[in-house]
């Protein structure tokens, strides 16, 4: 998630040099987006929306179910997602029983990475 927003912070930061040089020469174009990156924009916009408020708060909304069961299957555990408190990263925690677990950081990116990906995939093929 952190290299998403990494990248996204460095495109936005080349748009607006972009748009600085072109006001600078004189140009008369409004520069816009394509609809592909619109869409891509609005995809991301949508998958944080899901990752941050539904998974955690655990919706019974069909596509976050599907997003975990798939996350699940792939992983062959359960994990639950949880923002504590008195912390302000999201946590990851593996189900062993009925008695949680944390999952340690090099895991917790794979892990969350790979929740990411799952999400941007699923709203991506399920928006219009």
């Amino acid at each position: 998630m952190l290299k998403t927003y990494g990248r996204q912070l460095t495109s936005a930061r080349r748009l607006a040099r972009f748009k600085q040089s072109l006001a600078a020469a004189g140009a008369e174009e409004e520069v816009t987006i394509s609809r592909l990156a619109k869409r891509r924009m609005l995809v991301e916009q949508v998958a944080r929306e899901i990752v941050e408020n539904l998974i955690v708060s655990g919706s019974e909304n069909e596509v976050v179910l599907e997003i975990l069961q798939q996350l699940n299957r792939e992983f062959g555990e359960t994990f639950r997602f949880e923002y504590p408190p008195a912390e302000v990263d999201l946590q990851i925690f593996r189900l062993v029983g009925e008695d949680p677990m944390e999952v340690t950081d090099p895991e917790r990116h794979h892990v969350f990475n790979r929740l990411w990906e799952i999400t941007l995939e699923r709203v991506n093929d399920t928006m219009l």
